[in-house]
């Protein structure tokens, strides 16, 4: 059977970059550390007032395609994975396809196109979609381009203000594929939730701590479910595992519960015994309460040994990288997560074909998937050509008033009466330009 996954990459980061223990911390009072530490969030990232979620997507999406040598008659399938849409009838795939075929000859007319919403799991659902239509026959020899691109933007002095980010990742899903191979089976672990949505608004409502505890319970059940399907997992059959990731304390949570689960029973939890114990079993206790206190003794002691340490240094902590760097990209986070995996093993030189991770992702709502995927031999330049080092480096660093003039450009409802000029001058790249007859958005080239 043929191989499909990933076969390209492609990434953008909005324009503007807000320090968060330098420009930040200062102005609500807080010790730097709390963002650099705690959050585990150095930067975020924001978009000029000429992007958007289609230009980010767009401009992601022509780096893939450049790279990649593509035309339009390449692409069967287009679709577009956001909880950031301002339209709730026209899909932003529409935008851009319309976007791509400025620049390109020939056009869209024979892809399918959609819009896919899940909190921050549609991207990775947008990929089992492909993978569906690819493994059905129904492509036609074309490839599927996913796009993923979010600003996730918050209110003024919200808790999650810290964490907003802006970007996109464009991943190209074919035969055959360059990166990495798709497996076959997923765990999921979905509930009925309202830790975090936004009910015909663009600020999302979130219920922080229950956020947290759906999360790690919607994971850990995913987890559970695809152990159903595979059998049960070793630490060792995983180079790394890339969490979808809000902000990178989550992911240490997250990370923390999924290896107690996977040690249970096995020589690396013998191995623990003398140090902090065995695991509490439930069976050894007179109730619930008592056992959850004891669960969390536990885990507060595996955290602290070099045995823990060691893996989440190796297995996680890599998959962190980008993240630290332009805060939450919402659908794109677990995807940056991947490539900042593959960004690491690059710096090792690692020997990494044929090794496999162990992909997490997650969407608010609530629902979790776990699936694998096996590095192909074609990662290496695939990772080698994106240029994402180049456009950190580029951001234009906000004041404390430039952003809060950024974040009235881009909040729908704020009637902003005053010009704010661009910070940033676009070259090479799609720009929002206004408003049409029909209160559509309008997109040109910047040559």
């Amino acid at each position: 059977m043929t191989a499909v996954g990933i076969d390209a990459v492609g990434i953008w980061t909005g324009k503007l970059k807000l320090d968060l223990p330098g420009t930040f911390a200062p102005e609500k009072g807080d010790d730097p550390e709390k963002y650099t530490k705690g959050l585990g969030l150095n930067n975020s990232s924001f978009p000029d007032v000429y992007e958007d979620i289609v230009t980010m997507g767009a401009n992601a999406a022509k780096r893939l395609m450049d790279r990649k040598g593509l035309e339009p008659e390449d692409i069967g399938r287009i679709d577009v994975a956001t909880e950031s849409a301002f339209d709730h009838s026209k899909p932003v795939s529409t935008y851009i396809a319309g976007c791509l075929e400025q620049v390109y000859d020939g056009d869209f007319t024979h892809a399918n196109k959609g819009e896919r919403k899940f909190a921050c799991l549609a991207g990775t659902q947008a990929i089992d979609d492909a993978y569906n239509w690819i493994r059905a026959g129904r492509n036609r020899g074309r490839a599927a381009l996913i796009v993923s691109t979010d600003t996730a933007l918050y209110a003024r002095g919200d808790p999650g203000e810290a964490t907003q980010g802006a970007g996109a990742v464009a991943m190209l899903i074919d035969e055959d594929p360059s990166i990495v191979e798709l497996s076959m089976e997923q765990g999921y672990g979905s509930k009925d939730e309202t830790d975090f949505l936004k009910p015909n608004q663009q600020f999302p409502s979130v219920d922080g701590k229950r956020s947290v505890q759906v999360y790690l319970s919607r994971m850990r059940e995913a987890l559970e479910d695809y152990e159903s399907v595979t059998d049960d997992i070793e630490l060792d059959d995983f180079a790394y595992a890339p969490f979808h990731t809000p902000f990178p304390g989550m992911v240490r949570k997250a990370a923390l519960l999924a290896y107690r689960h996977v040690i249970r029973d096995t020589e690396y939890e013998d191995d623990l015994a003398d140090e902090i114990g065995r695991q509490p079993r439930e069976a050894d206790f007179d109730d619930r309460e008592a056992y959850e206190e004891a669960i969390r003794e536990y885990m507060d002691e595996l955290k602290t040994t070099e045995q823990y340490q060691t893996w989440y240094d190796t297995v996680v902590e890599p998959t962190l990288g980008l993240s630290r760097e332009v805060g939450n990209w919402y659908t794109s986070s677990v995807h940056i997560a991947r490539v900042s995996a593959l960004r690491d093993a690059l710096t090792r030189d690692r020997s990494f074909v044929g090794d496999t991770l162990l992909v997490a992702s997650y969407g608010s709502g609530a629902q979790a998937e776990i699936h694998a995927e096996t590095i192909r031999d074609g990662w290496t330049a695939e990772i080698e050509g994106l240029d994402i080092d180049d456009q950190l480096a580029s951001r234009y660093d906000l004041t404390w008033s430039e952003y809060e003039d950024v974040h009235d450009v881009h909040e729908y409802d704020m009637d902003v009466d005053r010009e704010i000029e661009e910070f940033t001058q676009p070259e090479g790249e799609f720009v929002f330009t206004g408003w049409g007859r029909m209160n559509e958005r309008k997109y040109e080239y910047a040559e």
